[in-house]
């Protein structure tokens, strides 16, 4: 079984866009990001979640190959280079498989395709989840590549697929890998089921993410509390990815209407149950709208400089501010399975308990104009961020 997935905090990078080898032609690109596993590891992270590396017509979701390294990023030994260096700093990595659809250059038999496109999107061809050959496929690549050293795997527009294919699937990989793990991509609809039917070990959680941005924007706590209860009942049924970022939505530091509240978000994100995940740059505040037009995603998914010291200043507060909530996070590790409940609600005040069998912790946002006491029993609880029971305008407090 895979215990050690309620350890993990994930770093999302999004290679392509990383290391420059989005626009550009062959190269062995892997290096630069080895160059920032060190800074991942001092952030407080323990796992490398990539988007696609695998040989692609343009943005890594129109597979052609998923056997061959996408040539900008290097190849098979560079793969090898970059599990060995995660694994070396006690990092696991967590690929992404495009399984729904595949670019137009990839070579199958006709029998293996729909005749329809994803979404929309002309260059993406949907297989037929219905013919074996497809089901022996995936199970093929996520065996390789499962044994070339990575430790699970992110289903790229799961949602798409019956969920049925996925239990038979991932039931003659887990035979092999029974330590691997497995996340779905799902935006909408009744996520415990979809976990249930498909036996993935976790989904994306698109509703928490939209509750906690949305909730802060429009000083409205009890859209939050909403998502809190469903994030229950998903978490009966297994460990979702939690997020306030990734590469498809615009980053959390320009979706907030005031900035002043990013550290409500991301409090939010590491005091409640699941599986957090950081997008690339978030941790340094960067900005990035997505716009819905061809290139559309180049803003969220930037080049990373060469090295640290590159960064701007500006961003450090941010980092450091991670640092932090990931460390409470390491500190109290039963908070993967945490259950979360509103102690007060108001449009602008906020107290949540998490908690899991004899364990608790507080976490109190304010969003309004004045200092707010919290009318909530503490005992047995000190601040271990923020000052206590009585919140600053437009601050957070952890008790615990």
């Amino acid at each position: 079984m895979n215990g050690w997935i309620d350890h993990a905090v994930w770093w999302h990078v999004y290679p392509l866009g990383f290391t420059g080898g989005l626009h550009g032609g062959p190269g062995h690109r892997f290096g630069h990001l080895i160059d920032w596993l060190d800074y991942a590891i001092e952030l407080g992270v323990n796992g490398l979640q990539l988007g696609p590396i695998f040989a692609s017509e343009s943005h890594g979701y129109d597979t052609v190959d998923h056997f061959r390294i996408d040539p900008r990023l290097g190849d098979d030994a560079d793969f090898d280079k970059l599990v060995s260096a995660a694994r070396e700093r006690g990092m696991r990595v967590l690929l992404d498989g495009v399984f729904n659809h595949v670019g137009r250059g990839f070579q199958a038999p006709p029998s293996w395709f729909r005749d329809s496109v994803f979404e929309g999107h002309g260059a993406l061809v949907e297989l037929d989840h219905d013919n074996p050959e497809v089901q022996g496929h995936v199970v093929r690549v996520m065996d390789h590549w499962l044994a070339r050293g990575a430790s699970g795997w992110r289903l790229d527009a799961a949602y798409a697929v019956q969920p049925g294919f996925w239990k038979q699937t991932l039931a003659r990989v887990r035979a092999k890998h029974p330590d691997a793990w497995f996340t779905g991509e799902v935006i909408h609809g009744d996520y415990a089921a979809y976990l249930r039917d498909s036996t993935l070990d976790s989904v994306s959680q698109y509703e928490l993410f939209k509750a906690v941005w949305s909730s802060l924007n429009d000083r409205n706590f009890y859209e939050l509390a909403w998502a809190l209860d469903r994030h229950n009942t998903i978490l009966d049924a297994g460990s979702p990815l939690t997020f306030v970022g990734n590469h498809d939505v615009t980053r959390i530091a320009t979706q907030l209407s005031d900035f002043r509240h990013l550290g409500h978000a991301l409090a939010v994100l590491f005091t409640t149950g699941g599986v957090p995940s950081i997008y690339y740059g978030d941790e340094q505040a960067y900005r990035g709208r997505k716009e819905e037009r061809f290139g559309g995603d180049d803003d969220i998914r930037p080049l990373f400089p060469a090295r640290p010291g590159d960064l701007s200043a500006l961003g450090w507060p941010t980092y450091h501010l991670h640092q932090r909530l990931i460390g409470i996070r390491r500190r109290h590790p039963w908070l993967a399975h945490a259950r979360t409940r509103p102690l007060h609600l108001a449009n602008e005040a906020l107290a949540l308990e998490s908690s899991a069998g004899d364990n608790r912790l507080i976490t109190l946002l304010n969003t309004g104009d004045a200092a707010f006491t919290f009318p909530i029993d503490p005992a047995g609880l000190t601040p271990i961020d923020g000052d206590g029971r009585t919140v600053p305008p437009h601050s957070w407090s952890i008790l615990g």
